[in-house]
């Protein structure tokens, strides 16, 4: 796949948008039905161009220094007549035109996670408004839901919750239940550890493998275990939502059945029955794995992937992949700019993280076209993702020719250095005030 190619690719999408634009207007009868300087695709395109500058600024880079470019108002009435629905759909539209499949023993690997975005305080929408009474600066926070193919690094599904809406369980249920890959291995941390997150991708018929928590809570905390560091137990469970004599018999056998009361979601057993109802079961069937992952820690991982052909070695190294979304929420925010919107307003927010998506597959595709002749040395090499930001988004606009796009990204690249290890710092990044931005 060629840089030429990808690109190509993204102006169809949207093309495709553009031909159905009454289907993304607000006003189908109305916008967009008069000749502008700005047209519905040149909108788009625009949205997708923006970095962490200002709105009059990154306007200039896109429509170039002439003095009949549309004003910032200008702009942002065009915008507005855009539903937030149609970045979603070229999100979609675009990843799917150039997704290939690649695959670890027959199985896409999909990481799932959530991240945080902190947005310019907006009043105006109290799900995700947080107000601070502590002479601290209010904002509002969402939450980015995201599938993402750590083989070929691009995100492949993406759910947009506000704060007090936040669903992470519900957003991987959702992912995966609409989902057209045939087999998949998900990976998620311990924050998605739920009977019903499990069972909905044993139904697609697909592989999980997820951190548990240990202690009291959490699955393990429920089964019988060994007492040991190190373990790997196969278990097969039959869940219920009915509490009856023969049940209570099964939960007295260790490991057999779990018992699971209906206010708690399951989406495989009925909510309500009749006493004279025979007693339903859904069967799932896993490993519980602990293994050593240092000198005094240790990490437990659900999975129903089979023993002999996923040893307890296998299973660390591709827990240890998951770590790719983790690095690939950074990259959406620090270098391509998602911290940097341009708008408080909701839908303007939601266009904008949906066209940030978008550019950074586009941007991993033309990355990964590169090809670097790896000579002689301790490490192997790869294309510095930060530069190649840029130089794609210049090749996005025209200013670079194909060729020369390939030259300038062999220029810049950097060490794979796949043992490296630093402490996470977890701190809350603040939006950009829209006064002090990059000139």
């Amino acid at each position: 796949m060629t840089a030429e190619y990808i690109k190509q690719s993204l102006l169809n999408s949207i093309q495709f948008l553009t031909d159905y634009k009454r289907d993304y207007s607000r006003h189908p009868e109305t916008d967009y039905t008069r000749n502008r300087k700005i047209p519905f695709d040149k909108a788009i395109a625009a949205v997708l161009s923006f970095r962490g500058g200002t709105l009059t600024n990154d306007l200039l880079d896109f429509f170039g220094l002439d003095k009949s470019i549309p004003s910032s108002s200008a702009f942002i009435q065009q915008r507005a007549k855009i539903t937030p629905v149609a970045f979603e759909k070229l999100f979609e539209h675009f990843t799917h035109s150039v997704c290939s499949e690649k695959l670890y023993k027959g199985y896409r690997l999909l990481a799932v996670d959530g991240s945080e975005l902190e947005t310019a305080a907006n009043p105006d929408d109290p799900e995700s408004f947080v107000s601070r009474k502590d002479g601290k600066k209010s904002y509002n926070l969402l939450h980015i839901n995201a599938t993402y193919d750590l083989l070929q690094h691009l995100y492949l599904d993406a759910i947009l919750q506000k704060f007090r809406n936040t669903d992470e369980c519900g957003a991987l249920t959702t992912m995966v239940d609409r989902s057209d890959i045939p087999k998949a291995l998900v990976l998620a941390d311990r924050n998605y550890e739920s009977y019903n997150n499990l069972a909905h991708i044993q139904q697609k018929n697909w592989a999980f493998l997820f951190r548990i928590k240990d202690g009291k809570t959490g699955i393990g905390a429920g089964l019988a275990l060994p007492d040991s560091d190190e373990f790997d137990v196969p278990i097969h469970l039959k869940i219920t939502n009915r509490m009856t004599n023969d049940v209570k018999k099964l939960l007295q056998i260790g490991n057999c059945c779990k018992y699971i009361p209906r206010r708690n979601r399951f989406d495989f057993l009925p909510k309500k029955c009749d006493r004279s109802d025979p007693v339903q079961f859904y069967e799932l069937s896993f490993r519980i794995v602990r293994f050593k992952i240092s000198d005094d820690s240790f990490e437990t991982i659900i999975t129903n992937l089979e023993q002999q052909s996923f040893p307890v070695s296998e299973l660390k190294q591709l827990y240890a992949m998951r770590w790719g979304i983790e690095t690939s929420f950074r990259d959406l925010k620090y270098t391509l700019g998602l911290l940097h919107l341009h708008s408080k307003k909701v839908d303007f927010v939601h266009q904008e993280i949906f066209a940030k998506l978008t550019m950074f597959n586009f941007c991993q595709l033309i990355t990964q076209s590169v090809v670097i002749q790896q000579k002689k040395k301790k490490y192997a090499y790869k294309v510095n993702f930060s530069v190649a930001t840029h130089i794609c988004l210049q090749f996005f606009l025209g200013k670079v020719c194909p060729p020369n796009v390939e030259a300038l990204l062999m220029r810049y690249i950097s060490p794979i250095r796949p043992s490296r290890k630093c402490s996470r710092k977890i701190i809350r990044n603040p939006p950009a005030s829209f006064t002090y931005r990059v000139a």
